[in-house]
């Protein structure tokens, strides 16, 4: 999108893109239900946080991620080159969205540890995938997801040790 959009049109283009990660994440946490609970009751590894972390982290991370999105959406595309880099980068976060909320139902609800953190290692792949097209694009929307990959990165630790451990 080259033209210079209103402000209405900006706003209608904000509140999707920030509210689609926070309903995906919301969503997951109702069909997780007691998913803190069963977490406090696995063997931790070290370097796990505290149950009551889990939520303030994803809140926080869904709205960066919303914000990647949406300054990406944006972005100017102004080559053949960016166009292709923003709608894979664009593809790929929808379809990383999809695996981030299918990952806690295989951890918590089906508790595969295993194969939840092969799932994870798929999402871990996406993401840098989306990042790496990302900054062909739009540096501001590459600075949005960097937290996730690094959570992402921290939580694959906890998977796999949890997985080892329980």
């Amino acid at each position: 999108m080259n033209e210079e959009l209103t402000c209405p049109q900006k706003i209608l283009r904000f509140v999707p893109m920030v509210a689609l990660p926070l309903i995906v994440g919301g969503i997951s946490a109702l069909l997780t239900g007691n998913a803190m609970d069963s977490y406090q009751v696995m063997i931790q590894p070290p370097l796990a946080p505290p149950a009551w972390l889990f939520p303030i982290a994803w809140t926080i991370l869904y709205i960066l991620m919303g914000l990647g999105s949406y300054f990406l959406l944006l972005a100017p595309a102004d080559t053949n080159e960016k166009k292709v880099a923003k709608c894979i980068a664009m593809i790929v976060y929808f379809i990383q969205l999809c695996f981030n909320f299918v990952w806690s139902l295989i951890f918590f609800n089906a508790a595969q540890y295993t194969l939840a953190f092969i799932w994870l290692m798929i999402l871990w792949v996406m993401i840098i995938v989306m990042i790496w097209k990302t900054s062909k694009v739009c540096w501001k929307a590459t600075l949005m997801f960097l937290p996730y990959l690094l959570w992402c990165t921290f939580a694959a630790y906890l998977n796999l040790m949890i997985s080892i451990l329980n």
